[in-house]
């Protein structure tokens, strides 16, 4: 009996506060005076907001030919492919679209340079960072050049297996010489 009448008294009292919280008003919100305020997008931020076609190149996570193969997929792709890059990778990007232009499968488009502000981690302050995107898109070669890809995987699968396939007959090229 006493069990049944705790539960009792347990949701009635549950009830009044459910009644209680729909009846109370919200409280108005509270304004606070307008300040200015700098906006850095973060790195996961950026990522999820990129174009379908851009490649975000960095010189310490892949290999050059890692960037390489899968510009050409996503040419194949999107018939355009935008590489993009901030600081010191910079020159990698530049390095990425030459092999392209010079091997006959890309043609420049555009050419962009700004400067990003970004939160130095070490030091804890705002740095100014060179940014340079290079917009590339297919040659009139290209299609006669790159077979065309029907396994499904995706450029970066793709992209992947080729970039281990060349560093793997490297390496047998290299032992036979040995």
């Amino acid at each position: 009996k006493t069990i049944r009448e705790n539960v009792s008294r347990e949701e009635s009292d549950r009830r009044k506060k459910m009644a209680m919280e729909v009846a109370t008003p919200a409280p108005a919100p509270l304004t606070a005076p307008e300040r200015n305020i700098v906006l850095v997008p973060s790195v996961k931020a950026t990522a999820e907001s990129h174009k379908k076609n851009r490649i975000q190149v960095s010189n310490t996570k892949k290999p050059l030919f890692f960037y390489v193969n899968l510009a050409k997929r996503y040419m194949q792709q999107h018939n355009e492919v935008e590489l993009s890059a901030l600081g010191m990778a910079i020159t990698t990007v530049v390095t990425i679209s030459e092999i392209l232009k010079n091997n006959g499968l890309a043609i420049e488009k555009k050419v962009l340079t700004s400067t990003v502000g970004m939160k130095d981690e070490t030091k804890g302050r705002m740095v100014q960072k060179a940014k340079a995107s290079i917009v590339l898109g297919k040659s009139d070669k290209f299609d006669s050049l790159v077979p065309p890809v029907t396994n499904g995987k995706t450029p970066e699968e793709v992209a992947k297996a080729e970039t281990d396939a060349a560093i793997e007959a490297q390496e047998e090229a290299a032992a036979t010489e040995a």
